[in-house]
This record gives structure tokens, sequence and C-alpha cells, in this order.
């Protein structure tokens, strides 16, 4: 709740979470984010200080059918909101794609959620160019509410995620992005350093880094990243987790990074972003070091 406070101290205004955040956590069976939420929103009076986004439909798998028919979405979003203690959210997500469930009934229900007052838009999360574009085609053909953002995996390590078909499907429908694990699993903020070879990277790395699987990003290109990254922090004394959150904001699409902090300090590195104003080296020194290996010349 200290990190919430400084959040919103600092002039943070949007909170993110799902119905299934901690469900990974031992002992945990999902809620518990939002019911800590929902506790600081009381608590706090700062329900009207916020845009509040949550999640539903995953059902504990990727791609697991019925997570978005009608019924199981209008049973997630009442617990959804008696967690979080509010009578609405601002967004609401489907949280994974639902290849078993026709797009006529998923979006049919979330036109209903909205009409009811639960939410005040819907968002998809995790979605296939071809498959958000049909959920919008469906929504525009029925009349129904459409999805008016997308919450995709992006960041300078991994570019090609998003970048290409499914960024010019946002920008042509007008769909706001707001990319997820900006900082790579941590990665990007500097705190798991590798040596200088291969092997030497790979026990540069720490136990608790390996178990976050961000032992992945211990290669050439990722300590290229990291020493422009370092390079451009030290120019706009920032930290080096502002400088990766800030150049995700310059994207073409993207409307606002999705990164989280344990404690008040961290929430202070990562709101430097805004300080950062980035010059034509910069971005161009970036875009190399960080442009997909696919795209690179011999």
């Amino acid at each position: 709740m200290r990190c919430s406070e400084a959040y919103v101290a600092a002039g943070g205004n949007f909170v993110d979470t799902a119905d299934q955040y901690s469900k990974w956590v031992p002992g945990h069976v999902g809620g518990e984010s939002e019911a800590v939420i929902g506790r600081w929103l009381r608590g706090s009076g700062r329900r009207h200080d916020v845009l509040l986004a949550t999640k539903v439909g995953h059902m504990g798998g990727l791609g697991q059918p019925g997570g978005l028919t009608r019924a199981s979405i209008r049973s997630r979003v009442d617990a959804s909101l008696s967690r979080l203690g509010v009578d609405h959210v601002d967004v609401l997500y489907a949280h994974h794609d639902d290849p078993g469930t026709p797009f006529e009934e998923t979006m049919t229900a979330f036109d209903e959620i909205v009409r009811e007052g639960k939410a005040r838009y819907v968002a998809a999360s995790n979605y296939t160019c071809e498959r958000l574009a049909e959920a919008l085609a469906v929504s525009d053909r029925l009349g129904v509410t459409r999805f008016i953002a997308l919450q995709a995996h992006y960041n300078l390590l991994e570019r090609d995620r998003f970048e290409g078909p499914l960024a010019r499907l946002c920008l042509d429908e007008g769909l706001g992005v707001v990319p997820y694990w900006v900082l790579a699993k941590g990665f990007l903020t500097g705190k798991y350093r590798a040596g200088g070879g291969s092997g030497d990277a790979a026990r540069g790395i720490s136990d608790r880094a390996e178990r976050h699987r961000v032992i992945e990003y211990a290669d050439a290109r990722a300590r290229r990243v990291l020493g422009a990254l370092d390079a451009v922090a030290r120019k706009h004394e920032v930290a080096i987790a502002a400088v990766a959150l800030a150049w995700t904001a310059t994207q073409p699409a993207i409307t606002a990074p999705v990164a989280s902090a344990r404690t008040p300090e961290q929430v202070a590195d990562l709101m430097q972003m805004v300080d950062v104003e980035f010059d034509a080296d910069d971005l161009a020194e970036l875009a190399v070091v960080s442009a997909p290996e696919s795209d690179r010349v011999a």
C-alpha cells in the first residue's frame, strides 16, 4: 500500500490488476491482488484519483476454453468488483483469447457489462493480430461495445512480439496499447548483471533471476541494450528502468507502459520516466542495439 500511495503522490493514476493475480504464489488462489487494492482504495479514499483496470477470462491457463463465455464473464466480473470494493472498473480486459467461445457471445456479454455500468470500457490482452481484428469486426457487425485497447508483451528486448501487423492494426483501429513486462521481468532495471563470456553470463545471473526466467536475456544483444540504457540514464541523470519505460512510451500506438514495484524507492525510479526527453542520438542508439535479429543487416 505504501507503493500505491507513492505512485499516486508522484502523479500516477492508472492501476492495473487481474482476477488471477497472484495465483502463482504458493497457497494463493487468485484475486489476492484485487483484495489488496480494494483495501487500499477503501482506506485511502483514492478511488476517484485513479483509473482502475482488471482482467477476467484466464481460467487458469493460456487459451483454455470457457474463460470468456457469458456466464464466466458475468460471474467473474461480479467477484472482481466485490474484492475491489467498487461498483465499476474503468477498463475490463479479456485476459486471454478464448477460441472455444464465439466472439458473438463474448462481445455481447461485454456489451451487457458496459450497459449495466460495471465497466466503462472493455479491452483485449494477449490477442493475436488476426483474432483481435476478428473481435473488432464482430463487435462492429453486431453494434455492440468493442475493444478500445490492447495489453501486449513488449519491451526493448522483445520488440518483434508487437511491432509489425499487430501494431499497425492498433493504429488503424484507434486502439490504445498498454504493454506489460516492459522491463523484461526486471532485466532492464540493470539489477541482473552478467559477465563477459557466455559462461560468465549464465553464472552472473542470480538464482532469483533464474527463477524468474530472466536468464533467457543473458546474451550479447541484451548486454548491448543494457550498455545503451546505462549511457542514456547517465546522460539524463535517471534510473535505467526509467529510460526503458520512457523509450516504450515513445513508440507508435503506445498509450502507457505497465510496470510494478516492490518499494516506494522503486516507484520513484520508475516515475522518473516522465523526466526523460530523448534526443535523436538517444533514440537512434536504442533502436540500433535493440533491433530484432531478423532486422539486422549482415
